[in-house]
């Protein structure tokens, strides 16, 4: 085997070992440092301002998680077309009928829960 590879697999490990000492010694010195006085109220749960109510268990309906679903789905949507419209001239007709689809196919999904009944708000 090659010296030289030995020497990058050696400086790795240094390097890992460096940021394991790191990190153990951030934690080491946060425990010793921050101020420490437990009771029975900092254990409480709390739910902004208002004491809880019923189990500590609930049940949520599917339908808010497609809601997030929906929404990440159209915050990516953005996420790619704001810097495509930036630079819309320099790509030409190609990049255009290629976003076409793109937007085409995020409007036949929404077209699809739409249809459903998913974003209606019960």
């Amino acid at each position: 085997m090659d010296t030289s590879r030995l020497g990058d697999y050696g400086t790795f490990g240094v390097l890992l070992l460096t940021g394991f000492a790191f990190v153990a010694a951030a934690m080491t010195a946060n425990r010793l440092l921050r101020p420490s006085s437990p009771s029975p109220e900092k254990g409480q749960t709390y739910e902004c301002g208002v004491d809880p109510v019923g189990k500590d268990w609930a049940q949520v309906q599917i339908r808010y998680y497609v809601y997030a679903f929906l929404f990440v789905l159209f915050a990516v949507e953005a996420v790619f077309l704001f810097p495509w419209a930036v630079v819309f001239r320099d790509f030409g007709a190609s990049a255009a009928v290629e976003m076409g689809l793109f937007v085409g196919v995020l409007a036949l999904g929404l077209a699809y829960t739409w249809r459903k009944g998913v974003l209606r708000w019960r």
